[in-house]
């Protein structure tokens, strides 16, 4: 393994998020050390320096609240306690004791827009329409013929309205019938969200994920939401197969309420020095808009989580100049953090059917492109989506629209840390979801083993990227496509980098701008040798250069 960071201290680079590189653990499949075939706190821990020698400056953690676990976790019932399930509050402390020993931050994913059912505020919501918590959920009393108040639907299919018989009304769920909508125009209930994320700032966290981050003021007077035409529709946040594209949601989110939470929310964090959140904005049609007004002026929160390369269709060339562009006319004073795969959607090389040439052409243009990185476990290694039967599934959405769309279980089955046995290194018992077969031979032991594997080449690029302020922080200019080459320049100071990218299965010839340009060795790209301006180079598919300003 490769070095690992110092020990953090509290005045070590507050300004870390920009550019940053973090790395996403979806706890139920990380590590097992109970034995109940569930990854927990402690696996976590126990894997530390594995994810410390990446060298990345933060892991997100997907949440471990105490939870039903009816959505794994996305539904919490009690914002400031450890699932049994996960371990104990002491557990947490000593994950986040041990991985700032390591150098390494801590972002915990705070779900906000919505609670469980089982949530005490809930229970007690329901009980009736004049107890204390009774307007903290978005309540709304029938039309004349039964029927919901709107037309609002589910992102997990049909309406998003569900009768309660206690209040004789209905409530708002965007997700699970089981998750309840909070209603944030109730100023107890931000309030009662602040506290619970100032509970974690005291633990010690660096950060937070904020889980749908534009879900959490619905339109006070519950207007229809428009229909939005086919020609427009966007698979981005629903599959086509969800009647949830078929309308535009311009009233069930994206209130400009939320900006007025969002500055409390910011100064909250602004009196931790060194913290930092990433919103996740789940909108097909305004996602970069918000992204601008979500991270502008240090009003709200400091970057961004963008879904534009998280859809299905292969990244090419003009497709990062389109995202590009439209990120620097629509948010020119935003922060976007960028991913390739997520416990959501299909592990970005079977999205892509990329081979292993194609999986490190991408995850260099990751690090070398303007915004901060999240990577996903077990992107380094290369795993590919697995194939989950029906009979193990474990997703309600997959279970719900299959076999149109099988699910999120595919990106979420346990990480393979050794191939000398079924459970891969995870777990000695049955996992909670299979351990894919043929992830074993992608192992962290095997490829640890090989200096030429996928794993050391992104320990590789993301130390290349924390060794230039210009990959990290710098301008993005002159970003062209030529077919599928795509080439640009960074540049911070006096550091200047050109990269090129062949996204495309033909040869493709690239003209570094005017200058001297010297090419950046050790990290797998095509070597020009000394070239200049007038100089050409011919990149092969999945091929790429770096030079570096001289």
């Amino acid at each position: 393994m490769t070095a690992i960071a110092q020990q953090l201290s509290p005045d070590m680079n507050p300004d870390w998020w920009k550019g940053g590189v973090i790395y996403q653990i979806y706890p139920r499949s990380f590590q097992d050390t109970s034995g109940d075939g569930i990854g927990d706190l402690n696996g976590i821990t126990q894997r530390l320096p594995y994810v410390a020698s990446l060298g990345v400056d933060a892991i997100w953690i997907s949440p471990f609240f105490t939870s039903p676990m009816k959505d794994f976790g996305y539904d919490v019932s009690d914002y400031c306690d450890v699932d049994p399930m996960f371990g104990s509050l002491e557990d947490f402390d000593r994950l986040v004791a041990t991985a700032h020993r390591l150098g390494v931050r801590i972002m915990i994913d705070l779900v906000l827009s919505h609670t469980s059912d089982a949530h005490p505020w809930f229970q007690e919501s329901r009980s009736s329409r004049t107890n204390p918590k009774s307007d903290w959920y978005v309540w709304a009393d029938p039309k004349p013929d039964g029927t919901p108040p709107n037309n609002w639907l589910s992102i997990f299919g049909g309406t998003g309205w569900h009768w309660d018989a206690r209040r004789l009304q209905y409530y708002l769920h965007n997700f699970l019938t089981s998750q309840p909508d909070l209603n944030f125009h109730n100023p107890d209930v931000q309030d009662a969200l602040l506290d619970a994320t100032r509970f974690w700032l005291d633990r010690g966290v660096d950060g937070f994920r904020l889980d749908t981050i534009n879900f959490y003021f619905a339109d006070k007077a519950l207007r229809d939401n428009p229909a939005l035409p086919p020609e427009k529709r966007n698979a981005n946040i629903a599959p086509a197969v969800n009647p949830y594209n078929h309308q535009e949601h311009i009233y069930s989110k994206n209130q400009p309420e939320n900006l007025l939470f969002l500055k409390r929310f910011r100064e909250l964090l602004d009196e931790y020095p060194g913290t930092a959140a990433v919103g996740e904005v789940g909108d097909a049609q305004r996602g970069m808009e918000l992204l601008g007004q979500y991270t502008r002026d240090g009003q709200g929160v400091q970057m961004c989580y963008a879904f534009e390369f998280l859809a299905g269709d292969l990244l090419t060339a003009p497709r990062i100049v389109e995202v590009y562009d439209k990120l620097n006319a629509e948010a020119p004073d935003g922060w976007a953090c960028w991913a390739l795969s997520n416990h959501d959607v299909t592990r970005h090389v079977t999205r892509w059917n990329l081979d292993e040439q194609g999986a490190r052409c991408y995850a260099t243009l990751l690090q070398c492109l303007r915004g901060s990185v999240c990577l996903y476990q077990g992107e380094e290694l290369g795993l590919n989506e697995a194939r989950v039967a029906y009979e193990d599934l474990q997703d309600p959405y997959g279970i719900e629209f299959w076999p149109e769309y099988v699910g999120r279980d595919g990106c979420r089955t346990p990480m393979v840390w050794e191939a000398s046995n079924e459970g891969g290194g995870f777990s000695e018992v049955k996992p909670w979801l299979p351990v894919a077969h043929e992830h074993l031979g992608n192992a962290v032991a095997l490829q640890e083993d090989r200096k030429d594997a996928l794993l050391h080449h992104y320990r590789r690029v993301i130390a290349m990227r924390a060794a230039a302020p210009a990959l990290q922080k710098g301008e993005q200019t002159d970003m062209q496509a030529d077919g599928q080459l795509l080439h640009f320049v960074r540049s911070e100071g006096d550091e200047r980098w050109f990269c090129a990218f062949n996204l495309g299965g033909d040869a493709a010839s690239v003209h570094p701008p005017e200058g001297n340009w010297e090419f950046v060795d050790g990290i797998g790209g095509t070597d020009p040798g000394r070239a200049t301006g007038a100089g050409g180079m011919s990149l092969g598919p999945w091929q790429y250069t770096l030079l570096k300003g001289v």
